[in-house]
């Protein structure tokens, strides 16, 4: 796999000042690790968003900072976007060291077709997109499929516990979260209430005979 590479520099320029920096074309980031000391670093701007689209929070990237050091690996933690144009206003990174687990979250990809979805009135809802795992920053897969196919029947569900991980991950979040399930449009039992609410409403005819004698 590629490896994805970033340079960086030392921020000098603090607080309120940053905006100076963005108008130069530059992005502040702050970078922090499990026993180091943060770091408050910049960087081009059309730099980084090359390598935040190459990267999403899962893939291990190259750091340079002032062209001198030795590289470390880093993973993407957070990103800070503008509200309004949702251009990247500052970056979280996190130094990583190979040898210990880190936890980040993986994105779950739907894989093969559910067989119930066949049957009338059916849907499927996911209500599960990412999972929190565990690992050693060397094993962190880029997506983790969840195969669908396994779905034949209406109300069936697939949950955390049914989801495949490769050795040497651990799964943070509870097993018994829902993923993805196959829903059922009740219309039969709707229309059903509907048309006992308009039997209600229409009076017998014994109904009419005694209206017609009181008046």
């Amino acid at each position: 796999m590629e490896r994805i590479e970033l340079e960086c520099d030392t921020r000098q320029v603090l607080g309120k000042k940053v905006k100076s920096l963005r108008r130069q074309g530059m992005t502040p980031i702050h970078l922090i690790g499990h026993g180091i000391d943060s770091l408050s670093l910049q960087c081009e701007t059309a730099q980084l968003k090359r390598v935040l689209s190459q990267a999403g929070s899962t893939r291990l990237v190259d750091l340079t900072i002032d062209k001198t050091r030795k590289p470390v690996k880093v993973l993407v933690r957070d990103i800070q976007r503008d509200p309004i144009r949702r251009d990247v206003v500052h970056v979280d990174l996190y130094q990583v060291r190979m040898e210990e687990k880190v936890r980040v979250e993986v994105p779950l990809v739907l894989v093969g077709e559910a067989p119930a979805l066949g049957q009338k009135g059916t849907s499927l809802s996911q209500e599960l997109t990412r999972l929190n795992i565990e690992c050693l920053p060397g094993a962190i897969p880029d997506r983790l499929e969840v195969d669908i196919s396994s779905l034949v029947e209406p109300d069936q569900a697939i949950h955390v516990k049914d989801i495949p991980v490769g050795a040497g991950i651990e799964v943070a979040d509870h097993p018994d979260q829902l993923v993805v399930r196959i829903s059922v449009a009740h219309v039969v039992e709707e229309e059903e209430k509907v048309a006992a609410k308009e039997a209600e409403a229409v009076p017998t005819a014994a109904e009419g005979a005694e209206t017609t004698e009181e008046e």
